[in-house]
């Protein structure tokens, strides 16, 4: 999914120094965003404040919307570097195509994960004949410098694992969580995990002391650390706990997120994650040119130009603030 921000400024993240090394509860509201004609999101991250968890740069949360007499969602041709998108349904479905030629379906429970690599271009969209509700959450991953430059590449995985306790089913879409490994491809220590939990339930969800984590509530009534979370806002967690009590109200829908502190500077701006204005500069330069994103196939429509960049250099800073 894109930034669709006409206005797009710049994001500074990254760096070990800003993370909270002890257990926290930090709640976070979204800033809501109208991504095309009928589709409105919830920005989680980047939030003021809190710029990353982990190497998880960015976290949209949409719906549920009705949308059987809508387009739903249309975003048209956009470019990314430097970052993995990562699209989780939990109803309705989204058609993806990219410049590597990908044309694929994804339904709620299964991972649409595209690495975006030295460049990648794609779109997304309800399908004609869609579901009538659509109800997701679309998130990205910084890739180490190390790793981005790879190849692009995109990845579908209908199954995946799980963690179950009584009342809590736990579908593993990136990492590991208690032992069950995600077949996506990360490039950091991360987790990601969809928590579905039955009400009444009462679990304790076993975590990494070294990694940090937040929740995204998707739905229902639940408390997070005893933190009261409702859909559509998240809570963050810093580090060094062990578990993490979780108990639901009502049915409710979560998702866990987590990593390693992610220890480079980056500078996030528009669709692109680099590690220095000419980085980014180059990349809008580059999409704008027609050049190295390639050419997604088969979308009806012109693809999204870029943004002007904001006077003065895009800085790298730290991941807070």
């Amino acid at each position: 999914m894109s930034n669709l921000d006409r206005e797009a400024v710049p994001t500074l993240c990254g760096g070990r120094g800003f993370v909270v090394a002890e257990p926290v509860r930090e709640l976070l509201s979204p800033r809501r965003v109208q991504l095309g004609e009928s589709t409105e999101v919830r920005r989680l991250l980047p939030n003021l404040g809190r710029r990353m968890v982990g190497a998880w740069a960015f976290v949209d949360h949409y719906g549920p919307d009705d949308i059987a007499d809508e387009p739903g969602m249309q975003v048209p041709p956009h470019p990314h570097i430097g970052l993995q998108t990562v699209s989780w349904l939990h109803e309705g479905e989204v058609l993806h195509r990219d410049s590597t030629g990908s044309l694929q379906t994804i339904r709620p429970r299964e991972l649409g994960l595209m690495t975006s690599g030295r460049a990648i271009s794609h779109s997304e969209e309800s399908p004609k004949s869609h579901a009538r509700f659509l109800h997701g959450a679309q998130l990205w991953v910084a890739l180490p410098d190390a790793h981005r430059h790879v190849e692009p590449n995109f990845e579908h995985h209908a199954a995946l694992p799980t963690v179950t306790a009584p009342g809590l089913t736990a579908t593993v879409l990136l990492g590991d969580l208690d032992g069950s490994v995600s077949p996506g491809t990360a490039y950091t220590p991360i987790v990601g995990a969809d928590l579905a939990l039955t009400g009444g339930a009462d679990v304790r969800l076993p975590l990494d002391p070294d990694f940090e984590y937040a929740v995204l509530s998707m739905s229902g009534e639940a408390r997070v650390d005893g933190v009261p979370v409702l859909p559509g806002s998240m809570l963050y967690l810093g580090c060094g706990r062990s578990e993490l009590p979780l108990r639901a109200e009502s049915d409710a829908g979560l998702m866990l997120l987590g990593g390693e502190p992610f220890a480079e500077e980056l500078v996030m701006w528009w669709n692109f994650v680099g590690r220095s204005h000419e980085d980014i500069a180059q990349a809008r330069r580059d999409w704008m040119e027609g050049t190295r994103f390639g050419e997604v196939k088969g979308y009806a429509g012109a693809p999204l130009p870029a943004p002007e960049l904001p006077p003065g250099q895009l800085k790298k800073r730290g991941r807070t603030g």
